[in-house]
């Protein structure tokens, strides 16, 4: 279980790290968005759009479904959910950093 969620972890990552990717995730934080609605926002070719987004669908970061001849696109919230967990566990030791950086600044 620990290395498919970090292999999850990894892919969500990796999704995210393309520019176009992230501002795709950016848009349709908003609402569900098409295809050509997506292209237009970003001002992408159909194909370098579709491109993304399959990327963002094969690694979960994003769901589609079909309305008529148009796939609309929203995000799957249990990667995010899942990502916030994990960076969540990393909360005590940050509290800790800053409590000792607090302390140092006092005495100093």
């Amino acid at each position: 279980m620990l290395v498919y969620i970090q292999i999850m972890k990894a892919a969500f990552l990796s999704a995210l790290s393309e520019p176009n990717r992230l501002q795709i995730v950016e848009l349709l934080r908003d609402r569900p968005l098409s295809v050509n609605e997506i292209m237009l926002d970003l001002g992408l070719s159909q194909p370098q759009t579709s491109k993304h987004l399959k990327y963002l669908a094969d690694s979960g970061v994003v769901l589609r479904h079909a309305v008529a001849q148009k796939r609309i696109y929203r995000l799957n919230p249990e990667p995010f959910q899942q990502f916030d967990e994990w960076l969540a566990s990393f909360e005590h030791y940050w509290n800790a950093t800053l409590d000792n950086l607090d302390d140092y600044l006092k005495k100093g």
